[in-house]
């Protein structure tokens, strides 16, 4: 295996500032370990050499089935390793990566594929396969699906009856045994892009476009959490060396951002990274034992509390010294469960990461005495108000959390959102304005206060209310709905509605609205708790009163099974 790539970008490193590219970085770490542990998976352990050798193969792959620099592919993946070797593969090429979420129904996979100009997809289980075949005639820019496993006969056949003007390759992901493991790949600059995508106030996924500089310095902390960022690949390469390797559970979903953010910061410390398929707590707990993982990633309650209780379960029977670290992101982490495991394991160190697919991880968010999420003071973020000026700390008033310095270039193929998202302030300096409300205390502390926008947060899944409402409302028995976030002991939230009757319509049961919302909408988008009311409040100018929504949602009855 040649190593040209790495050694040319280590050679330009006294350049100021370097540019980092993540297949640079991901290949000096591998050159300096190589036969360290890079991935567990299922029993199986790859060192950093194989997994680099895997992704090289994998990129030839890609390459000699038409993807090209700058071309963007969807990975319609749950978690393996044929999901890291992808995204590593399309990174060594050049071309960006897509993520999709599996659970969303065809429309909502649609969009994603079409909205993003993906010219690849790479899928894997058969009912995903089924979808694509379904959605193929309806995507006029794929021209090659990469299948991981066999290959179902819906999509063979679909590929088959498009249009003699229109041909798409379908290739079986097995054939990358034979691809070259040569790292003969073009010289990468930095400025290379990587798409992220992530819901928007209209329910619709927005992909976030990062430059792999930007994204080297901002979501995975310049290569480093836990001290000053690298300045260049000659330090990346020397501090792998000496930096010990710590053993790392990803089980949430490499489709979120949370999760990629960490496989990529792991992956540049040098970090061993035990993978899961699902999140299964049992497999965890005994994962803690048999791969004697540090340090484990979960999101929220959601993760959180299943884990804990089986911790509670096993700790007697388990080895659980090696555990020194529960990091959350992304969902609500609450007191309750903190305390939890430190019952279980009184040394333990808990971190809650604050941060979101537009702005990479913000550091660290605490709880106060008094249920307050609060930020240290920080330069990484500021709260503005309306027009962009600064609050004063201790002032009282409240604004938008602004995060600061390597932000996303913007939204794809949105011009308007993306202004409004990442404006520029008077004095040159890009941020990132999310919607989270905030005020500053006298010492420089922000505390969080919440979303000024209509978003439902379920197990680190982002809902948006009009999207729902949308579906609600083409229900035939539906003549006005409002949906609302209530209380959720293991999600943190779920998805309720409150919803009028159409005159001379019989009152639908639950699982009637269920069944139409499932239709249309992702599982986790389902409302597990419907309130039926006489009237549907809202302002004389006709905007809805949520607050009304909420109160009268949380009297409600106990949600239906998740």
């Amino acid at each position: 295996m040649t190593t040209d790539t790495a050694t040319t970008h280590s050679a330009g490193a006294g350049q100021q500032p370097h540019k980092f590219n993540l297949a640079d970085v991901f290949e000096t770490v591998a050159d300096s370990v190589p036969e360290r542990i890079a991935l567990s998976y299922e029993g199986r352990q790859i060192s950093y050499a194989e997994l680099d050798g895997l992704a090289n193969r994998v990129a030839h792959l890609l390459r000699d089935n038409g993807i090209e620099a700058a071309d963007h592919v969807s990975l319609f993946l749950k978690n393996s390793v044929e999901h890291v070797t992808s995204l590593l593969g399309l990174l060594k090429i050049r071309a960006v990566p897509v993520n999709v979420n599996y659970r969303y129904t065809n429309s909502e996979l649609q969009y994603i594929f079409d909205n993003s100009d993906s010219r690849g997809i790479i899928v894997e289980l058969p009912e995903h396969q089924r979808s694509v075949a379904t959605l193929l005639p309806e995507l006029p820019q794929v021209r090659t699906v990469f299948v991981i496993g066999g290959i179902v006969d819906e999509l063979t056949a679909a590929a088959a009856d498009l249009p003699e003007s229109r041909h798409v390759a379908v290739v079986s992901f097995a054939d990358e045994a034979s691809a070259s493991e040569e790292r003969d790949f073009e010289p990468r600059t930095g400025d290379e892009l990587y798409l992220l995508y992530t819901g928007g106030t209209t329910g619709y996924p927005k992909g976030v476009m990062w430059r792999h500089d930007d994204f080297f310095r901002k979501p995975i902390s310049g290569g480093n959490p836990y001290g000053d960022a690298r300045k260049d690949l000659a330090e990346v390469g020397s501090a792998v060396k000496d930096f010990g390797s710590i053993a790392f559970n990803i089980a949430a979903p490499l489709m979120h951002g949370a999760a990629s953010y960490s496989l990529f910061t792991f992956l540049t410390l040098g970090g061993r990274l035990v993978l899961m398929r699902d999140f299964d707590p049992a497999a965890i707990v005994k994962g803690i034992e048999d791969e004697k993982i540090q340090i484990i990633l979960i999101v929220g309650d959601a993760m959180g509390m299943p884990l804990a209780e089986e911790m509670e379960r096993r700790k007697d029977d388990v080895d659980l010294s090696s555990l020194f670290s529960v990091t959350s992101g992304g969902a609500i982490w609450s007191h309750h469960n903190r305390d939890r495991f430190v019952a279980i394991k009184p040394d333990l160190l808990l971190r809650d990461n604050f941060g979101a697919s537009e702005s990479g991880n913000d550091g660290e968010i605490m709880m106060d005495d008094n249920g307050n999420l609060r930020v240290p003071p920080t330069e990484k973020m500021m709260v503005v108000d309306e027009r962009l000026e600064q609050i004063e700390p201790g002032s009282g008033d409240v604004g938008y959390i602004a995060r600061i310095g390597n932000v996303p270039l913007g939204y794809y193929k949105d011009e308007e959102k993306s202004a409004r998202t990442f404006p520029t302030l008077p004095d040159g300096r890009r941020i990132s304005v999310l919607g989270d409300m905030g005020t500053v205390e006298p010492d420089g502390s922000i505390v969080f206060l919440g979303r000024g926008s209509q978003c439902i947060n379920t197990g680190g899944e982002k809902v948006y209310a009009e999207e729902v409402e949308a579906v609600l409302h083409a229900h035939p028995a539906v003549a006005d709905a409002l949906v609302v976030p209530v209380p959720d002991e293991r999600y943190g939230q779920r998805v309720a509605a409150v919803v009028r009757v159409a005159d001379g319509a019989a009152e639908p049961t639950l699982a009637e609205i269920q069944e139409h919302c499932r239709e249309s909408l992702a599982r986790y988008k389902v409302p597990r708790t419907v309130v039926f009311v006489d009237d549907v409040k809202r302002t004389p100018a006709g905007k809805a009163d949520y607050r009304w929504a909420k109160n009268t949602a949380a009297a409600s009855s106990e949600p239906a099974p998740a």
